[in-house]
């Protein structure tokens, strides 16, 4: 029996000696991870798209070209990038001692720089826009241009008004702005996509939709019919004009359509500062247009795929994707896509016309 007792007091000392230890390390791992997430929140990553598109150019010109042919073709291009390289090293050089001329200016080729925005009902996205915008500040010279793709089918106003300043700080600093728009830019969407120098669409996006809607279901019958009373107390004679469970009055109700009114004139003298050719009355019932019926109004500048003009740009200039990443814990990255799921299916009973709160 005492050796019974023995091997198990051993066997509980070690197995209490594997705990502490597997706590130690949890303990060390935890404190290391929250150092690196103070001290590394996110950082940017930079693709460039003329070697993406080379790249899938000489892979299908693999397939179908003759052997011989494509090495050849391979030698040759290898020859032109190190003369470009050689070139370039040159251009910056001279640039560096501050005797860039003609001959400089001709070899550094102009750089466009491509950002993506999809927006959901609380642009979330408006953080990651945030960093890269203030990225590209920070070393974007006015020759340069950056190109957003943008889509989204709008909501609240406050988040994307926020958006919309963010992109204006691009053209504050005397930078060519360009928003594409494949799918849709409507409503805040299109608040965002006014502030470009140019809006380009491919021909059958959706743009337009300036105008407000607010819906709400009320529930006071109900309450009263299963005798169920309800209080809302306020301080401020509009803190509240309509409410889900409380009796809305009609003084309450006028408020609020005061207010969605104030809303939509703030979102026409917008559109128009940006856009003052546009016939804002005309364009501002809340009514959306394809791609053509959009350029046929003034709401576009060219109907064009943004894979398209981005292809061109690759042509002359220096195109580089930028995108910030954003380190996240595992539990918030689960969260995020639940999130991403409820806001789907907001927007889905949203665009079915069944509710939405002070959307834009």
């Amino acid at each position: 029996m005492t050796e019974f007792f023995f091997e198990y007091g051993l066997f509980a000392a070690k197995l209490a000696t594997f705990a502490i230890a597997i706590l130690v390390v949890v303990i060390v791992s935890v404190g290391a991870t929250r150092r690196v997430k103070k001290s590394m929140k996110g950082h940017i990553e930079t693709t460039k798209v003329n070697d993406e598109i080379e790249a899938m150019r000489f892979a299908l010109d693999a397939g179908v070209s003759d052997p011989e042919a494509y090495k050849l073709h391979i030698k040759q291009r290898h020859k032109e990038k190190k003369l470009e390289r050689k070139l370039r090293k040159k251009a910056l050089k001279q640039a560096a001692k501050g005797h860039a001329g003609d001959e400089t200016e001709a070899e550094v080729k102009p750089r466009v720089f491509v950002l993506n925005f999809k927006g959901d009902l609380r642009a979330l996205a408006v953080g990651r826009l945030r960093q890269e915008i203030t990225a590209l500040l920070s070393m974007a010279k006015t020759s340069d241009e950056v190109v957003v793709r943008l889509e989204s089918a709008g909501g609240m106003v406050h988040a994307y008004g926020l958006a919309s300043s963010q992109l204006q700080r691009i053209k504050d600093h005397g930078i060519g702005l360009t928003v594409c728009v494949d799918k849709v830019a409507a409503s805040g969407g299109y608040m965002m996509a006014c502030v470009a120098n140019k809006i380009l669409a491919a021909p059958f996006a959706i743009l337009g939709s300036i105008g407000v809607v607010a819906q709400m279901p009320n529930f006071n019958r109900l309450l009263k019919k299963h005798d169920i009373d309800f209080e809302l107390i306020t301080a401020g004679e509009y803190k509240r004009t309509l409410t889900m469970l409380g009796e809305n009055t009609d003084k309450g109700r006028e408020k609020f359509v005061e207010e969605i009114e104030d809303v939509h004139l703030l979102f026409k003298d917008f559109v128009t500062q940006h856009r003052p050719e546009l016939d804002i009355e005309k364009v501002a019932t809340g009514e959306h247009w394809f791609g053509q019926r959009a350029l046929d109004r003034g709401l576009v500048d060219k109907l064009i795929t943004s894979d398209e003009y981005i292809a061109q740009a690759c042509e002359a200039a220096d195109v580089f994707e930028v995108k910030y990443v954003e380190r996240k814990p595992l539990p918030e990255r689960l969260g995020i896509a639940l999130q991403d799921s409820v806001d789907a299916l907001l927007m889905r009973w949203w665009e079915r016309g069944t509710f939405s709160r002070f959307f834009s």
